[in-house]
């Protein structure tokens, strides 16, 4: 197993696990060149990574595009033709791109360009792309970037957080006369959501429930390319809500999780996992739900579940009527994705609404005591405001949304949604805590206090400061500089001793 650059450090259990997972698991008669994906679990705990400030990306990207901490993305270009000169009678290799980021589309062709001259010339290929690509800029959400690598400049745009959630990508790059013209990738990450979906079109509206319900789901496949690329676009199917449980859009019986996974003695985990070998037919049929893919008369969905919203009868007629006047894939694929994106946020917006009443009033928000608690999420409090203000109004769809709220409080995609919401409550309590603080008359207020009281005022601004800058609060620059001076002066009135002890603590 050759890594490239060298010291990119990978731990051996990782190291075995690539290897596994860089090869189809099952006999492959097919000749030729296959590209699939994998998503690895991390072993060996924390490493720095070789970015800069990943909080910074993480800041700006969409939830559902950030960079992970705890797993590896393994991007698979492999190949196999007839050789008399190898034992088996063919040759078989794989280059994989290890990543922690999400991009599938934009490494699963960079690998395109790569992988046919890298079975080629070997090493030095590496050598001379890894060198290349040490030249390009970050991922700089927002931002169209220019990516040159083998003569050729691959042109994407990286997605961010403020994008409005279902438009197009940016169609006018900016050419800026590039010679030769550029590859222009049309997204970073998303797949044809259609081709996908095709053979389970009449059970779309049952996967998007199980997904936002993070149900166990098995995706049996022919070959790795078809489970990960299922198992990835279901994974995609709640944007822009992040979809927060764990995934494998391509396992194998030699993975560490395998028997965990297996075992019949507890429930399945809140996973969903893609598998080719037959073995697994087996070992997974105690699972709740199984897609079967790939084989014309096996191709459906066995489970016994129940969904909450009747079917969109519409959509998959419309879809139908499509094929059978041979749309473009990407035309079909927007028709779906735009489907999908109006369900999740015909769920997500009543959320959103009864989230955002539990902030308090900025009016309760006063310089000199602590901000105001957020209030707490009452499940029952937020199902009363649906009579008036729920999915239905948003929504054509009927059935039990109220049944489908309940089930959602349980799963990991509501845990996940509600820290990441009370996490930005608190910042932007904190930051208008702040603003408060500036807009105050800190003379006036340290008339009748004693140097004790005003001490202790001076610390806690310099540690307000100094979670402001390190976790980034939406506050503006010129209100941190307000609050050094504030600090500054207040110093500035204690006595000599107090200001050398505050000045150099």
């Amino acid at each position: 197993m050759l890594v490239y650059p060298y010291d990119f450090r990978l731990t051996e259990k990782e190291k075995t696990s690539i290897c596994y997972l860089s090869f189809p698991d099952s006999y492959s008669g097919g000749l030729g060149d296959t590209q699939f994906s994998f998503r690895l679990r991390q072993s060996g705990g924390q490493r720095t990574t070789h970015f800069g400030d990943d909080g910074e990306y993480n800041r700006e990207a969409p939830l559902t595009l950030q960079r992970e901490t705890a797993h590896y993305f393994g991007y698979v270009y492999f190949r196999q033709v007839k050789d008399s000169s190898m034992k088996r009678g063919y040759f078989q290799k794989s280059l994989v791109l290890v990543s922690r980021l999400p991009y599938v589309n934009l490494f699963q062709s960079l690998l395109q360009l790569i992988a046919p001259e890298y079975f080629d010339k070997l090493e030095p290929c590496l050598e001379a792309v890894c060198n290349e690509i040490d030249q390009w800029p970050g991922p700089a959400p927002g931002q169209t970037l220019n990516l040159p690598v083998m003569g050729v400049v691959i042109q994407v745009r990286i997605p961010s957080r403020v994008d409005k959630p279902g438009s197009s990508p940016v169609k006018q790059f900016n050419q800026e006369n590039l010679l030769p013209a550029p590859l222009v990738l049309p997204t970073v990450h998303e797949l044809d959501l259609f081709r996908c979906f095709q053979p389970l079109l009449i059970h779309i509206q049952m996967l998007w429930e199980l997904m936002l319900l993070g149900e166990p789901v098995v995706v049996m496949a022919p070959s790795p390319t078809v489970s990960s690329e299922i198992v990835l676009a279901l994974t995609s199917c709640l944007a822009p809500l992040k979809y927060c449980c764990d995934y494998r859009p391509y396992f194998t019986i030699h993975d560490s999780e395998f028997r965990e996974y297996t075992t019949r003695t507890q429930a399945p985990p809140n996973i969903v996992v893609g598998v080719t070998n037959p073995f697994f037919i087996k070992t997974l049929q105690h699972w709740p739900h199984i897609l079967r893919v790939g084989e014309l008369k096996m191709s459906g969905i066995y489970t016994s579940y129940k969904t909450f919203l009747h079917k969109d009868k519409t959509l998959i007629k419309r879809l139908l009527k499509g094929i059978q006047r041979k749309r473009p894939s990407e035309v079909q694929s927007a028709l779906l994705r735009r489907h999908l994106l109006e369900l999740t946020q015909s769920f997500i917006i009543p959320l959103e609404h009864y989230i955002a009443s539990l902030m308090p009033l900025q009016r309760a928000i006063t310089p000199w005591k602590n901000p105001p608690q957020i209030r707490p999420f009452r499940q029952e409090d937020f199902m009363k405001t649906l009579e008036h203000a729920g999915p239905q109004l948003t929504c054509v769809l009927k059935g039990d949304w109220l049944g489908l709220y309940r089930r959602f409080f349980k799963s990991p995609n509501f845990d996940g949604w509600y820290r990441q919401r009370h996490k930005e409550m608190t910042q932007k309590l904190e930051a208008l805590h702040l603003e408060a603080i500036c807009e105050a008359n800190i003379v006036a207020w340290m008339k009748d206090k004693s140097e004790v009281e005003i001490v202790d005022l001076v610390l806690k601004l310099r540690e307000k400061l100094v979670r402001a800058r390190c976790h980034h609060l939406p506050v503006k620059e010129e209100t941190l500089q307000r609050v050094g001076l504030y600090i500054e002066t207040i110093i500035g009135s204690l006595p000599e001793d107090l200001q050398t002890v505050l000045h150099h603590p």
